[in-house]
Parts: structure tokens; C-alpha cells; sequence
């Protein structure tokens, strides 16, 4: 079966999705105001509160959210066969995601620009709001821990991305200052910085001395490193601290002066490379040679599937971006459709990509099986399959093989970036509003706050537990970061349903997703803690024992809770006004 038909087949209802159902419910649920002033413009502070154009707020919100997580998860869902993948990613994206994203910016913006978590207090009780936050605090721990896992292993894997990749940051800076200090125009420079990107992208690709390769410096895999570390671990550690630096600084900037301009620049990159992708896959016009579905499968799809996929049909994550930062930045309520569901749509648009690209790599059926011949098979080779399934689409368009995978690690490598930095910034947003609840003054305090957010994903990250030894935290942490973030996202689809539910509108639009949601990623959370992460298990089942028994407490907690409110047995609270 050709690709080209499953491409196509899912970028037509993407388009009928956002064309149709996102319109009607922008103007029949949500009924966008043009005239509402957003609090971007009644709060403007030049840090964090900054009207923008919705076209560049679209690029910051879009590489926020699409990081590496929907191209590493659909990587390791097509496990049980490319069809429920494609399913649920197509699907999920039009009916769960867009109402999720959309919904969660919305419901910000109509109360101040506050994130879903304080929201939780308004909508739910002040109960209810705590243990969400803690949530939410797990859960961008795990993201920070997760991302900077990816980045650190990729840099290491193809160390000719390096250069370009930090070629960006000076670049966004100056793109930054030119368009908020001197009024410039922001299109023309993120296009020079890109190419200035590709260009290093290319040279780097060709010249080994300007491929920074952190283990071939200390002599190899082989090679002794530093603190009785093998060489690669050494590498490991060293691009942890130096992530941790970058986001230190990058979390804490004004949001115009590196967020915004990178990831409008990261923006264009991603229409370049699903461009790039796409313009491949039809010109090379490949085959499907992985099944349709996987009988020999170790692990049920059902409910893992819909936990393994979470960025890229719906995600949790999507909903702290929407609320955390998006929401402070969005010009006109109006321009949300485009922001928040249009947003969801790309993202799922780059999950179905990643799939085409792992299931026509192999050249049969039985060399699929051969690497996949497992679920934890799966998770460990996903991502590189999908970089060498990647490079291979882009060699269809005459580039060199060298040059293709560098550029499509790179591409990787930003948007996991871009989603670090971000998960740091609210990550800082959530400390600092715990230290307001429990009165502690200086933990509201942004250096502080941020510290606390670096500091403790660094530790995390640099775990000596689990299957890869030193530093393998990130990896430790994937299973239970799908869980946790499919509940985030059931939680915030259940506060948009309370929140309809009060202006006397039709919920269903969140009720149904939700309710599916919640089902299928409780279900799965409870046999991973209880069957599978066992009180007797390593010293690693513990760390996931520990923090997966916490969430699925909390979350079963504020849905009882959430639950009551929806059904009106808490009306006294539903009395308060909910709109600005």
C-alpha cells in the first residue's frame, strides 16, 4: 500500500476538522469576542503579558508544544501496526486535541490569563486546585527530565547538529531586540536565521572539526571521562549541565527577547521540514512495509495506545502552554482558533509523518519485526528509526544522506528544546504560586523559583538508575510520562466542561473526550502501578511506583470532585462570576 494514500487520507480531515468543527465551536460554544481585551493588553508588562501578532504567537505556541514527544511516540505506538496510530493521532487530533488546546486558551484568557492549575480553585475548590498543581508539577519535572534526556543522547548520537543548533540562540536574540526595541519587521530575519542554520547544518555535516563530539574528545566510546564516568556518560553529563545552564537563562528572559524569536525561527523549520518530509514522501512515492495491525505483539494496545500517543492526538502539556503562556501573549480572542486549534492540528500533522517515516523504512514485514520485536524493543529504537525513516524521505529530494540526517536532528533537537525551555518557564510559574499558597515569599521569587525548577530536573534527569545506567532518569520516567500527561489533559477537558456547563452552553464537546480520555489513561495508569511497577520490583520500579501511585491518587481526587461540581452538587460553589 502506498504512504501517499494515508497522508493524504489524514491531512483531508485535518483540513475539514479545523475548517468546520473548529468553527463551530469558536462560534457556538466558545463564542469568541473580538472586542474582548485580552489580558495580554489589560495586564502588558514587556515580561510575560505581550500582545503579539497571531501569526508568530502560532510559531511559539506550535514548537512549544510540538516537541519530541510526538515524533517519539508515534515511533513506538506503531508497535501494534501503523493503523491504530493513524487512527487515533488523525481522530484524536480533530475531536480531543483541538477542543483540548483551544479550550484550555480560551478558558485562560477569560480569567486573567491564569494557568488551568489555578483555575482548578474557581471552577473545582481550593482542594481541588492544590492537588492539581502538584500534578502539574510532576508532570513538567518529568517533561523537563524527559526533554533534556532526548537532547542530551541526540547531541551525542549526531554530533554535527550541535553547531547549528546553538547557532539559533545569538540569532534569536537579535531578531528578538531588532523587532521590540527597533519596530523591524520579524518575517525576513527568522528566514536569514534559518538559512544562516541550514548552512551550518550542511557545512557541519562535511567538516569533522565542527561536529562537536563530546566522546570522540575523550578517545572514543571506549575512552575514560571524567569522575570514574565511561566516556559517554562524561559527554551525558556534560550536555545536562549545559542544558540546564541555557534554560536557566532562557525561562527567566523576557518572553520577545529569546522564546518568542526562536520559536518563530523553530516555526519555520518545522513548515521546512514537514515540507521537506512530505514533498518526499511524494516523490518518492514509498511503500508500507510494516503491518496494518501486529499480532505477535508482547503488551496489549489496549489501553497502552492511547497513553503511548499523547502529544500529537492530545496532550496535558499542550493545556499548561495554552494557559501558561500562550494566554498571556494572544492579541485578539478571536485569534485563538488559529493559536490553539490550529496548533493541535500541526502537531498532528507531525505525529502522522513520523509514522509514515518508521513504517517505510524497513524494506519488509519481518525486518520490522525483527526490530520491534518487543514493546520495550520498541522503545528504545523508536526515535532512531524515525531520524534514519526521516533522512531517507528527505534523500528523495537529492540530499545527501549525511546532510538530510543532521538537518532532521536538528529539527528534533529544537523542538524538544523549545518545549524544555518553556516546561522550565511554568515550571517557575507553578513553584512561585505554591509559594504564595503556603506563604513562603521567597519561593515566589523568579530566580529562586527558578533555581528550585533547574535544580531539581537536573537531579532527576542524572538518575544512575534503570536500564542505561548513568543517566537514564529521562528514559526511566517516558511510561509514566504518557499516563500523567493524558490525565492532565482529562482533567483540563473536565474544567472546560464545568466552566461551559456555567455560562448554560453545550459541555459535550469536552464531555465525550474527556470522558473517553480519563477511562483509557486510568485504566492503564492503575496496571502499570499495580501489576507491572511492583512493590518488589528494582530499585527503578520504586522511583515509578512512588510517582505513579501519587498521581493516580491526586487525579482520581480532583476527578470525584470535578465530577460533583459538573453534576451540580456544588452549586453554591458555580455561583461566583466566571468570566472578566
Amino acid at each position: 500500500m502506498s504512504a501517499i494514500i494515508v497522508a493524504v487520507a489524514g491531512m483531508i480531515v485535518f483540513a475539514l476538522g479545523y475548517r468546520f468543527y473548529s468553527k463551530f465551536v469558536a462560534e457556538k460554544i466558545f463564542r469568541l469576542d473580538p472586542n474582548y481585551v485580552t489580558p495580554a493588553h489589560r495586564y502588558k508588562d514587556g515580561v510575560d503579558f505581550v500582545p503579539t501578532n497571531k501569526l508568530v504567537l502560532w510559531g511559539h505556541h506550535f514548537t512549544s508544544v510540538a516537541g519530541a514527544a510526538p515524533i517519539v511516540g508515534p515511533a513506538i505506538a506503531v508497535y501494534w501496526g501503523w493503523l491504530p496510530a493513524v487512527l487515533w493521532v488523525v481522530l484524536g487530533t480533530v475531536f480531543a486535541a483541538g477542543v483540548h488546546d483551544f479550550g484550555t486558551l480560551v478558558l485562560s484568557v477569560r480569567h486573567k490569563g491564569q494557568s488551568v492549575g489555578t483555575l482548578a480553585n474557581r471552577l473545582i475548590g481550593q482542594r481541588a486546585k492544590i492537588l492539581f498543581l502538584f500534578i502539574i508539577l510532576i508532570l513538567v519535572l518529568m517533561v523537563n527530565a524527559v526533554f533534556a534526556w532526548v537532547i542530551a543522547n541526540l547531541f551525542i548520537k549526531f554530533p554535527a547538529s550541535v553547531l547549528p543548533v546553538f547557532i539559533q540562540i545569538p540569532l534569536a536574540i537579535w531578531i528578538g531586540t531588532a523587532v521590540y526595541k527597533r519596530q523591524k519587521k520579524l518575517l525576513v530575519p527568522s528566514l536569514i536565521a534559518l538559512a544562516v542554520m541550514y548552512i551550518a547544518a550542511v557545512v557541519s555535516s562535511k567538516v569533522d572539526f565542527l561536529q562537536i563530539d563530546l566522546v570522540k574528545y575523550m578517545g572514543g566510546a571506549e575512552g575514560a571521562g571524567l569522575f570514574g564516568l565511561s566516556a559517554v556518560s562524561t559527554a551525558f553529563f556534560i550536555w545536562i549541565v549545559i542544558l540546564m545552564v541555557y534554560v536557566y537563562f532562557a525561562s527567566t528572559l523576557p518572553v520577545w527577547r529569546l522564546l518568542q524569536p526562536r520559536d518563530f525561527i523553530n516555526s519555520h523549520q518545522l513548515v521546512v521540514g514537514l515540507g521537506i518530509l512530505y514533498l518526499g514522501l511524494l516523490f518518492t512515492n514509498p511503500t508500507i512495509t510494516a503491518p496494518m495491525t501486529n499480532a505477535t505483539s508482547d503488551v496489549s494496545w489496549f489501553p497502552l495506545l492511547f497513553i503511548t500517543i499523547a502529544c500529537g492526538a492530545i496532550s496535558g502539556f499542550h493545556g499548561l502552554v495554552s494557559s501558561g503562556t500562550s494566554s498571556k501573549q494572544l492579541n485578539k480572542e478571536t485569534d485563538a482558533r488559529f493559536v490553539g486549534y490550529l496548533g493541535a492540528v500541526g502537531e498532528g500533522i507531525l505525529a502522522l509523518v513520523s509514522i509514515i517515516a518508521v513504517i517505510i523504512f524497513f524494506p519488509n514485514k519481518d525486518a520490522f519485526l525483527a526490530t520491534y520485536s518487543s514493546f520495550g524493543a520498541a522503545n528504545g529504537s523508536g526515535l532512531t528509526v524515525f531520524v534514519q525513516g526521516a533522512s531517507n524521505l528527505a534523500t528523495g529530494l537529492a540530499i545527501p544522506a549525511d546532510v538530510a540526517t543532521t538537518i532532521v536532528s536538528i529539527i528534533v533537537i529544537s523542538f524538544a528544546a523549545t518545549t524544555l525551555d518553556t516546561s522550565v518557564r511554568l515550571m517557575r510559574y507553578i513553584i512561585a504560586e505554591l509559594g504564595m499558597e503556603y506563604n513562603m515569599p521567597k519561593l515566589s521569587k523568579k530566580h529562586v523559583a527558578t533555581s528550585v525548577a533547574v535544580l531539581s530536573s537536573a537531579a532527576l534527569v542524572l538518575l544512575p538508575e534503570g536500564p542505561n545506567g548513568f543517566g537514564s532518569g529521562g528514559y526511566l520516567l517516558w511510561p509514566l510520562f504518557g499516563t500523567a500527561n493524558q490525565l492532565l489533559a482529562g482533567i483540563s477537558l473536565l474544567l472546560i466542561a464545568v466552566w461551559l456547563k456555567r455560562l448554560g452552553r453545550n459541555y459535550l464537546v469536552a464531555v465525550i473526550p474527556m470522558i473517553f480520555l480519563l477511562f483509557m489513561t486510568l485504566l492503564a495508569m492503575f496496571k502499570q502501578v499495580v501489576y507491572e511497577w511492583s512493590w518488589f520490583g528494582s530499585s527503578s520500579n520504586w522511583l515509578l511506583f512512588i510517582f505513579g501511585a501519587i498521581i493516580f491518587v491526586f487525579a482520581v481526587w480532583i476527578i470525584l470532585t470535578a465530577f460533583s461540581a459538573l453534576s451540580g452538587k456544588n452549586d453554591s460553589k458555580l455561583s461566583t462570576d466566571v468570566e472578566d
